[in-house]
């Protein structure tokens, strides 16, 4: 199984319009299509979430290095069985 990922326009007639790679020509294929909204670059942005201008270039890095996980101490000693 090949995985093509294919970015088109559905038009105002509600047509989606797939051209394959010309590797591709003559052969049967089953197809699986995934409809996914492609967000306009403006919609991505930290502001445009709400986020202050500048917050993460301020504030990424600011608190002191932390270990990402405790050390959780030394382990009871138990009997053999």
């Amino acid at each position: 199984m090949q995985s093509i990922t294919l970015h088109s326009h559905v038009g105002q007639d509600g047509i989606l319009k797939l051209e394959v790679p010309v590797g591709l020509a003559d052969v049967e294929l089953e197809v699986t299509v995934i409809v996914q909204p492609v967000l306009s670059p403006s919609a991505q942005t930290p502001e445009s979430r709400g986020w202050p201008p500048g917050f993460f270039e301020q504030f990424a890095g600011c608190l002191p290095a932390f270990p990402d996980v405790e050390p959780e101490g030394d382990f009871e000693v138990r009997e053999a069985l």
